[in-house]
């Protein structure tokens, strides 16, 4: 069958059309019409609704996937042809499938559901297949057995055996189709007996909107539609209405807010309204009828009730009952067994009658069976048995076993997945494992023409022995060399576009233009859709390869040497890269930036030529001179780089300069130290503690930080010092610059007192202090050895105590050569000692690394054998 698609002028759609029924879809094709069976089967609808609806795209599929005779069964994959009979869903995804093939699928459908029914479910088999139902292979709508399809019908089911007549669509009977209409309006389809749900109802009638404010004729399928206004129907609550716009279904519920009380009526709080009634929670705590007890309920409403403890009671084990007690009584236990039914179901309570709930678990010692009645054991009552045997019953798949824990013989259906491949042999059946043949593959593939405005869908597995639709568009590929705006339209295509018959007219890198026909690239054929292209005999062989590049320049240009010298150029092809050498001196300036080449003329490295391109040649001489720049700040330390462009780095050698009190020696950079001011100088010299130098007129310290030059004001010491009189019997303390100063009206200069005597003599001698003198003398004069005739020099005499005291020993002391004897071997018996220590240590230690290298070497030997177990 072959189809021609033309235009033709509609009536203006009127205004009841401008509802929901428009869409892209409607738009894109209202100027479309098929001309053989699709004008013949929408002529009603058309003529009725005045343009085409949505609804019709199932079928307008239907009709390409049949001209172009790519109308396949699911179940075989194989393609149905307009004389075979046919079945075609009628619930949701209307497919069209083989008589034979849909027979033989509801067959082993029911029969297998039947199989699995009989043996899960305590029915007979004969009820079981009675009962069966089949699935449609596509959309698994259920169907009951007795829809097991027997006849070949058309697709309006009104004619059995529809008769193959090219006139009509295939499979149908050429009648007008008169199904009822969705939504059950009363209506019935106007097509001809067709495939596919029937359309909308295009019937036109009066309808309101869903809050029934606004009444027009509309659409009998669209009759359902929104004012966009606001709904103002009543709520549940029966006070407020409803603010959202007018819609579809109930209303929200009432979410208008105000304070409410709760049942009981004790608390108030602020609710929504559809949430008005509510509980607070709280016992209600009312007083019961008998002025005794309180409600226990919860928060209710309406009355609380009679007490319950009034009238008739019984003991807790219900077998003594009493009459007429007060309700505020606790009624006495009758001191029976209580004998009530335990939560297992089978044992009674054996404690006395006794008040409250009885024990929770049954603790009566029984014997059980476990549920695959492989284990029986006595256990308490409480206690369910159960094995550890696994079954190993086959599941209903009949490929994998149960498995599970003390079975009860009910296995669960199989929990795999069946992941056989299915006869498209594309993909895999995702279905839980089953018996029996896999569903089909559920995918559609859709084939369609390089623009895509014509397509179908045909079943997965089937597309590779399909054809693609001839499409009247014209091909959307826009071609890929430089001439897209001036080539010449062509028609959709499958394969390659016609090559481009233009003079390519690409420019080269050096500016000058190709002149050979186009060449440039092709856009890719569709992969799935390329024809085998047809082998023709040329005469005549091609000056071009489509899609290659364009040859080399052939134009002639004046090119320089390497050197790039001037009045050194060659007359020479564009597309030659060939060099030559001028023999000159090469003069360019060599990476010191300080002096020039002297090679002769060669190529340059990274150096630009005449076309614009980097060549990579030999470089120029490198400068092996020293750097004899100044530096900044000027120092003392020369360049350590060769010859170099640019400025010397800064200068890091380290100098040391010491504080200005010496105690401290700091290391500078030589580029910092230098940058800085003189007076900064000084001050990043200071070591910030105190001066350390001893004052010129006593003995104390510059209590100054570190300073630079002599130490500030050093008469005007303010340290204590302690005066004593001549004999050192009378002290007081003065401060340091009084001492100075009375040591100045003596006579005395302070700097020659020593730091053992100043002070001293300073307070004159009293009476006490003669007397005490004297007996001093006297004590002395009986004390005091014979004077060594010999004198020191006077150079002794200014020698410090503390080294009077250290040597005095060292002359007095003498020492005998036995002495010196004893203590040599002492000294040398001290030395073997530590000899024959030392390599008693080296032996044990060298003995104790080898013990520890063995056991290392066994507990590894150990941990080989745990980690590979021999087999």
């Amino acid at each position: 069958m072959t189809s021609t698609v033309h235009s033709r002028a509609l009536p203006p759609p009127s205004d009841s059309d401008t509802d929901s029924d428009t869409s892209p879809t409607a738009a894109r094709s209202d100027c479309l019409r098929h001309t053989d069976l699709s004008d013949t089967i929408f002529r009603s609808y058309i003529e009725i609704s005045g343009r085409e609806s949505p609804d019709l795209a199932k079928i307008q599929s239907f009709l390409t996937s049949s001209r172009s005779g790519a109308l396949s069964c699911l179940i075989c994959l194989e393609r149905i042809r307009p004389s075979d009979p046919t079945w075609s869903c009628t619930s949701r995804c209307f497919a069209v499938f083989h008589l034979l093939c849909i027979q033989s699928w509801a067959r082993q459908s029911t029969d297998l559901a039947a199989a699995r029914a009989a043996s899960r479910l305590p029915i007979s088999a004969a009820k079981a297949a009675e009962d069966s139902l089949w699935n449609c292979p596509k959309c698994r709508t259920e169907y009951s057995k007795t829809l097991i399809p027997k006849r070949y019908l058309c697709f309006c089911k009104k004619l059995e055996d529809p008769p193959n007549d090219p006139w009509i669509l295939p499979h149908s009977c050429g009648e007008i189709c008169d199904r009822p209409l969705k939504n059950n309006c009363g209506h019935f389809c106007l097509l001809l007996c067709h495939p596919g749900p029937c359309p909308s109802c295009p019937k036109l009638v009066k309808a309101r909107c869903f809050c029934g404010t606004v009444e027009e004729v509309r659409r009998c399928g669209f009759k359902n539609f929104s004012c966009n206004g606001v709904c103002s129907k009543p709520l549940d609550c029966g006070t407020h209405r409803c603010g959202e716009t007018c819609h579809d279904d109930q209303c929200p519920p009432c979410r208008a807010r105000g304070v409410y009380r709760c049942q009981c009526g004790k608390v108030e709080e602020e609710r929504e309204c559809f949430n008005r009634n509510f509980m607070c929670g709280a016992p209600c705590e009312r007083l019961l009828g008998c002025g005794k007890h309180f409600c226990s309920r919860g928060c209710h409403s309406g009355e609380c009730g009679d007490c319950p403890l009034q009238g008739k009671r019984t003991c807790p084990c219900g077998k003594r009952e009493y009459g007429g007690m007060a309700c505020d009584v606790q009624v006495p236990v009758c001191g029976a067994t209580c004998n009530k039914m335990l939560s297992c179901g089978f044992h009674r309570c054996p404690e006395r009658c006794h008040r409250g709930p009885c024990i929770e678990t049954c603790r009566i010692v029984v014997t059980k069976s476990c549920r695959c009645r492989s284990l029986k054991k006595e256990v308490p009552c409480y206690q369910d048995l159960v094995c550890e045997r696994k079954c190993q019953r086959m599941r209903d798949c009949g490929r994998h076993a149960c498995k599970r824990r003390c079975c009860d013989g009910d296995c669960p259906p199989c929990s795999e997945v069946c992941d056989r491949r299915l006869r498209c042999k594309n993909h895999k059946c995702p279905s839980p494992c089953h018996r029996g043949a896999c569903a089909p593959c559920p995918v559609m593939v859709t084939i369609s023409c390089a623009c895509g405005e014509t397509h179908y869908e045909v079943p997965c597995g089937t597309e590779k022995d399909q054809k693609p639709p001839k499409c009247p568009k014209q091909c959307p590929i826009t071609p890929l060399c430089r001439h897209a705006s001036n080539c010449k339209p062509h028609r959709c295509h499958y394969g390659a576009c016609p090559p481009c018959r233009l003079v390519c007219d690409e420019e080269y890198f050096c500016g000058h233009k190709c002149k050979l026909r186009c060449h440039g690239p092709k856009p890719p054929a569709n992969p799935e859709f390329t024809l085998k292209p047809k082998k023709k005999k040329s005469n005549h062989r091609s000056e071009y390869i489509p899609g290659s590049p364009c040859p080399p320049c052939p134009e002639l240009v004046w090119r320089s040497c390497v050197g790039e010298h001037i009045g050194a150029e060659r007359m020479m092809v564009c597309s030659d890269k060939a060099k030559f050498s001028c023999n000159n001196l090469c003069g360019n300036l060599i990476g010191c930036g300080n002096h020039y080449c002297t090679k002769t003329c060669h190529a340059l490295k990274s150096s630009s030529s005449s076309l614009g391109q980097h060549e990579s040649g030999e470089a120029c001489e490198e400068c092996d001179l020293p750097c004899h720049k100044e530096r900044e700040p000027a120092c003392s330390h020369p360049c350590p780089l060769p010859c170099h462009p640019g400025e010397c780095p800064p200068c890091k050698v380290l100098i040391k300069r010491s504080c200005h009190c010496g105690a401290m020696v700091h290391v500078f950079e030589c580029l910092y130290y230098n940058s800085l001011p003189e007076k900064k100088q000084m001050t990043v010299r200071s070591c910030g503690g105190p001066c350390h130098k001893k004052l010129p007129y006593c003995t104390h310290l510059c209590p100054e930080t570190c300073h630079p030059g002599q130490c500030p004001t050093p008469e005007k010491c303010s340290k204590k010092v302690t005066v004593r009189c001549g004999c050192q019997t009378l002290k007081k303390e003065w401060l340091c610059h009084d001492v100075q100063a009375s040591y100045c009206k003596a006579g005395t200069d302070p700097k020659d007192i020593p730091k053992s005597q100043f002070g001293l003599g300073l307070i004159p001698c009293n009476s006490d202090c003669k007397s005490k003198a004297r007996v001093v003398e006297i004590t002395l004069q009986h004390r005091k050895p014979i004077i060594s005739e010999h004198k020191e020099p006077e150079a002794e005499n200014h020698v410090p105590k503390r080294r009077k005291r250290r040597e005095r020993p060292k002359e007095t002391k003498q020492v005998s050569g036995l002495q010196k004897i004893m203590t040599s071997m002492q000294r040398l018996l001290l030395v073997v000692c530590l000899v024959l220590v030392l390599a008693a240590a080296a032996y044990f230690g060298y003995k104790g690394l080898l013990c520890l290298s063995d056991w290392m070497n066994e507990v590894e030997i150990q941990r080989e054998r745990r980690r590979h177990p021999r087999i």
